[in-house]
Formats: C-alpha cells, sequence, structure tokens
C-alpha cells in the first residue's frame, strides 16, 4: 500500500580487486567503470515490518529499474568538483579520506523525480537533487566495500543510496517528500498522492552540464506501477 521510489545512481565496477587484497581511497577511482540512474523501489509498508530485527528484504526485493546506458567515469571528469562533509557531523575514519579524495571526489549531477497519474497527459517534476548531496562519495563506497578483502569484480552494481538534498523539496523519495505520508503532494492537476496507486507512472532523469561542455545525460529511468496478480 506505500509503493516508493529511491533516487539513487547505480556505479558499475570496472576492473575490481582480487580476493583479500583491498586498495585504497586514492586507488578507487581505478575500479569505477561508470553510472547509471537506479530507482531503488521499496514498499514502504513492508520495510518497518521487518528491518528489526532482519534488515529490509521483501521491501526492496520486488523490483529495481535502471536507466539504459552507462555514463563512463572519463566522460564525467569535467563535473567533478570537491568533496565535503558538514563540520558538525562525525568525519570518516582515515581509511576513506586523503587531500586527493577532498579535492574532486564529489559530481555536479543534476538529479530529477517526475511523476504521472493515469489521468494527467504529461509527467510533472515533483523533485530535483544533485549528486553533490550524497552523503558518501563513489570512491568511498568502492573502497569500504573491498576493506575486508571482499573481490569487486567487473559489472558489479552498486547503489549509492537515496540522493536528497538538504530541503524538502530536494527529497528523492516520496516517503521523505511526503513527511512519511502526512503531507501529501498536489500534482498540476490537482490530484494528491502520498505513495504510489496502481497506473502510477515514476520516472528519474539525470544530466550534467557546464560552459564550454556538451550536456550529457543519462537517458530515461522510468516504471509503471501495475496491479498485482
Amino acid at each position: 500500500a506505500r509503493i516508493d521510489c529511491e533516487l539513487e545512481l547505480g556505479l558499475f565496477v570496472g576492473p575490481g580487486n582480487a580476493l583479500g587484497e583491498p586498495f585504497s581511497i586514492d586507488e578507487a577511482d581505478e575500479h569505477a567503470f561508470g553510472l547509471t540512474l537506479l530507482n531503488d523501489w521499496s514498499a514502504r509498508d513492508i520495510q518497518p515490518w521487518e528491518y528489526q530485527p532482519l534488515g529490509p528484504f521483501l521491501a526492496k526485493n520486488f523490483g529495481t529499474t535502471i536507466s539504459p546506458w552507462i555514463v563512463t567515469m572519463d566522460a564525467l571528469a569535467p563535473f567533478r568538483i570537491p568533496f565535503t562533509r558538514p563540520a558538525e557531523d562525525p568525519q570518516p575514519l582515515p581509511y576513506l579520506d586523503s587531500p586527493a579524495h577532498r579535492a574532486n571526489a564529489a559530481f555536479d549531477i543534476e538529479l530529477e523525480v517526475w511523476f504521472k497519474t493515469p489521468t494527467m497527459a504529461e509527467p510533472a517534476r515533483i523533485s530535483r537533487s544533485n549528486l553533490r548531496h550524497a552523503y558518501w562519495s563513489l570512491a568511498q563506497m568502492l573502497t569500504h566495500h573491498a576493506s575486508n578483502g571482499c573481490n569487486l569484480q567487473p559489472g558489479d552494481l552498486l547503489g549509492t543510496g537515496t540522493i536528497s538534498g538538504p530541503t524538502q523539496a530536494e527529497s528523492g523519495s516520496l516517503l521523505e517528500l511526503t513527511a512519511g505520508g502526512k503531507q501529501p503532494i498536489t500534482l498540476p492537476n490537482g490530484e494528491q498522492r502520498t505513495f504510489m496507486l496502481d497506473g502510477d507512472q515514476l520516472g528519474l532523469r539525470a544530466f550534467a552540464e557546464k560552459p564550454g561542455f556538451r550536456r550529457i545525460g543519462f537517458g530515461p529511468c522510468e516504471g509503471l506501477i501495475t496491479p498485482a496478480t
């Protein structure tokens, strides 16, 4: 009854590492191949019921949608920006931090969530965020995953987790946009939603652009909710 999206990016692993051989934060970029959009569909009514003590499982395992092509890290290099963590937050342990990492480990990639009900002629944008707001960098994700010797392999896919900005309008899920279902969003045709209903469509979009470089798009990442069998 509480079907939701999660606005994420998916990171595809490149070469990977041998079993038992972790790598440093400054070597992590060598193992990142490229990015796609990723929607980690979530059942918010099942999720709180099962995650204590089991952790989310059935609330997450029924569907994941990715966009149709991979944008390579080389293509995204012009959109790198410094990576920062709020000063009042706990800082990463040394194995997840370095001067070189802080200098350019984040990315300026615009992210959007679009929503369409069966009665709407066109979808409407309901949220806009940016990868710069990610709490953990892509390099930190790779480094931590391999820090105990886990062997990442070519083609492995890691999800970033929901990418939300500092304001409610930059939320990466309906759960956040509607304050846990307490504040419905109103769509351009007057309809309201807290979570998705049968027949609703939801799409994620992403792009990177700056003066002097061509705009890079990620392609559609869309899903239609249909009645259960």
